[in-house]
């Protein structure tokens, strides 16, 4: 049974709704990054990075345990795994499912991660940070609505893990000040993924660490500052 050490952010349900989508059985194990178990000496054997997710597959090829990080690299493994499913298996819709997925990598994550940073995380509220990363989500959600009004999926005409990395980001519209009212598009798009039982199943994992309330300035410490440098 594949390992999946995860906490419930974007990152971790790209990776949940991508077994639950699957079929693949997978045994959770809870990072808690709040509390800086990204820095314990069991995660860090597995990624050196100390970010999550990271899977543990002692299954993996040739029979071999694979350990692997970042949430791309795991959900086109998971696939391969899986006989190809997700992944258009025509050229270009392939190409297309691979280019959407670095678009959410290269872009998505890092600028909707930064505008959560500095609007709802920092103490210090930027003007110039703040306004640079709104700008940023908005030109995104243009681009992705753009995409959606030629296509009915990222990747063309079927739902792949294009879909599935960028979707746990476009979530919850209302962190980052948009209404995809705005974005009718996207707004169909996020709709239709939303409504799919196996992104239900894998958007509940770890329910009960869920995000509640304002962070302590202990776990902004964990997540921000230095306490890092001090954990080997």
């Amino acid at each position: 049974m594949i390992e999946v050490w995860t906490w419930p952010t974007p990152n971790g349900h790209k990776v949940h709704i991508t077994l639950e989508e699957l079929g693949l059985p997978y045994k959770v194990i809870p990072v808690n990054i709040s509390k800086g178990d990204q820095f314990k000496p069991e995660f860090l054997a597995i990624t050196p990075n100390h970010r999550i997710p990271a899977i543990v597959d002692p299954d993996g090829p040739g029979g071999k345990r694979l350990t692997l990080f970042e949430s791309a690299a795991i959900m086109i493994y998971l696939s391969e795994k899986a006989g190809g499913k997700l992944i258009p298996h025509d050229p270009i819709g392939r190409y297309k499912c691979l280019e959407w997925m670095m678009f959410q990598m290269g872009g998505v994550g890092p600028m909707f991660g930064q505008y959560n940073h500095f609007a709802n995380y920092a103490v210090e509220k930027i003007p110039y940070a703040i306004e640079r990363y709104t700008n940023e989500v908005a030109r995104l959600h243009r681009a992705l609505n753009k995409r959606l009004a030629e296509a009915t999926w990222l990747a063309g005409d079927e739902y792949s893990l294009a879909d599935i990395i960028t979707f746990p980001w476009i979530r919850n519209p209302e962190r980052r000040n948009i209404d995809l009212d705005d974005y009718p598009n996207v707004k169909r798009w996020h709709d239709a993924i939303a409504a799919r039982p196996a992104v239900q199943r894998g958007v509940a994992v770890l329910p009960e660490y869920q995000r509640k309330g304002v962070m302590t300035d202990a776990e902004r410490e964990i997540m921000f500052g230095k306490t890092q440098f001090a954990v080997r």
